[in-house]
């Protein structure tokens, strides 16, 4: 018995996505491109602009975090058939974009880094006529697109880049709850480690604010990030030729997602994971979650020092619906409160404070004097959004800003 429950549990975890859920249908196919561009590490996919016949006036975007290649179709889908047709509006201005994608999402951002310096010196090559770029990405390729930037001013070449925009990415960091990283560990005993594939991976430990190493880790800063933040300040932190725009999924007037401090998110009564549940973080020493069930236990996963990270202003990821929607689908009784929590905090997507204290992940940046900020203008969401999803009021605040 305790065998077959075992071998459910390890099918559970293979099935346990990240940023998205794994084995969802896939996304409507996009529209054929007027150019592929094969890449070191990865591949661009070149869409002229309406009544264009060539590069012109080009716009580049890379993809953000998850495991596994791109897929195009579903970033075509997520920008054009969402909240706001996004692409269409590009083209209709008579932009080129250029969406480059990676061979392996989860792969350090230094090394996926080489695949944006190729795509953005090809795309100069081809382009028609003198216009600046914009460059810039999605979560994790804000980042990936930032450092190739500025390394390639260190190296005293022209990128032709009038703007870097970075759509709600994690300059201070991002936040997955401790809890949820101790289970990726805990589920790893089964045999099975995608879910700690993916938490575990070079880009999640270089762009998580804490990181927890093991069932009965200290929560720190991962020695990966450490380095990039090292690199990264080598190569001067930021590009220094461009105007740099950044974008915010979350709020800007210190109101949260709504998620409570030590408030239970999910909870499993079983036959797998019997005794296991996660908790709204809190300040102070504060219990995380318990894990419990036929792999052992029960664990107790406890921080202290933290803010209530959870529920802070931010860009939200379904990260306690993903895992419990498949711990669902393997037969465990599962009740989820919150499906959603904080991934990219407000202040972390504007790079304008850290995460470690309560009032700044809680600040009221409509407030905050705007040269506080790294950034030479942002904005910041109506409301706490699901992260880097593309809505009218985010879009139309970027195509405003597109470079002459």
């Amino acid at each position: 018995m305790a065998d077959s429950r075992t071998e459910t549990a390890r099918k559970a975890a293979g099935s346990i996505g990240l940023v998205t859920a794994l084995g969802r249908p896939a996304a409507p196919q996009a529209p054929a491109a007027d150019e592929e561009w094969q890449l070191p590490g990865g591949s661009a996919r070149v869409y002229y602009g309406q009544g264009e016949t060539g590069v012109v006036r080009p716009v580049i975007l890379a993809d953000g975090f998850n495991l596994g290649p791109t897929d195009f179709d579903r970033l075509w889908d997520g920008l054009e058939n969402g909240r706001y047709p996004f692409v269409s509006e590009l083209r209709r201005r008579a932009r080129t974009l250029v969406l480059v994608g990676f061979d392996e999402r989860s792969e350090s951002i230094l090394r996926n880094s080489e695949t944006v310096t190729a795509a953005i010196l090809r795309t100069s090559a081809e382009q028609l006529g003198d216009n600046r770029l914009l460059v810039g990405g999605f979560s994790m390729g804000g980042l990936v697109t930032r450092y190739a930037l500025a390394k390639l001013e260190t190296q005293r070449m022209d990128h032709r880049t009038g703007v870097h925009l970075s759509f709600d990415s994690p300059h201070r960091g991002a936040w997955v709850p401790l809890g949820l990283q101790a289970f990726a560990h805990y589920l790893a005993q089964t045999g099975d480690d995608t879910y700690l594939r993916q938490i575990g991976s070079p880009a999640a430990q270089q762009t998580l604010w804490r990181y927890l190493d093991g069932v009965k880790g200290t929560p720190q800063e991962s020695p990966l990030r450490t380095e990039f933040k090292k690199e990264l300040q080598r190569v001067g932190s930021w590009p220094r030729i461009p105007r740099l725009l950044g974008v915010s999924s979350g709020r800007g007037d210190g109101v949260g997602n709504g998620v409570r401090a030590g408030e239970k998110a999910l909870t499993c009564a079983g036959p797998l994971f019997d005794g296991t549940y996660f908790l709204g973080q809190s300040q102070g020493d504060a219990e995380a979650a318990v894990l419990s069930g036929v792999l052992g236990g029960p664990h107790a996963i406890t921080t202290s020092g933290m803010a209530e990270l959870d529920g802070a202003p931010g860009g939200t990821l379904e990260a306690f619906g993903i895992l419990g929607d498949a711990l669902a689908a393997s037969g465990e009784s599962v009740d989820t409160a919150h499906r959603s929590v904080c991934f990219v905090p407000s202040v972390s997507a504007v790079a304008i404070r850290d995460l470690d204290r309560q009032e700044d992940l809680y600040a009221n940046l409509d407030e905050l004097p705007p040269d506080e900020s790294e950034l030479d203008d942002y904005v910041l969401s109506g409301s706490n959004d699901p992260h880097a999803g593309m809505t009218a009021e985010l879009g139309e605040w970027v195509l405003d800003r597109l470079p002459d």
